[in-house]
């Protein structure tokens, strides 16, 4: 039982807390976008909530193969 609640906790936190990094680095370089060429907002805007919601895709993903750990083994 300790082992699949590690493996879960595991699968989680590898897998979420990268695409929370990304997520970060991905507003950090929008905002230094928009300073330097606020004319090309609307590209950049787009571009940046493309790139945030694929890597939010990855934690959902982490959710999925720590809820498939718990429950089907």
């Amino acid at each position: 039982m300790e082992l699949k609640e590690l493996a879960m906790a595991l699968a989680i936190w590898l897998w979420a807390i990268w695409p929370g990094l990304w997520i970060w680095f991905i507003g950090k370089w929008a905002l230094e976008a928009l300073w330097r060429n606020p004319e090309a907002s609307s590209k950049i805007q787009s571009l940046a909530i493309l790139c945030i919601a694929l890597a939010e895709a990855v934690a959902i993903y982490a959710l999925v193969i720590a809820l498939i750990i718990g429950f089907a083994m």
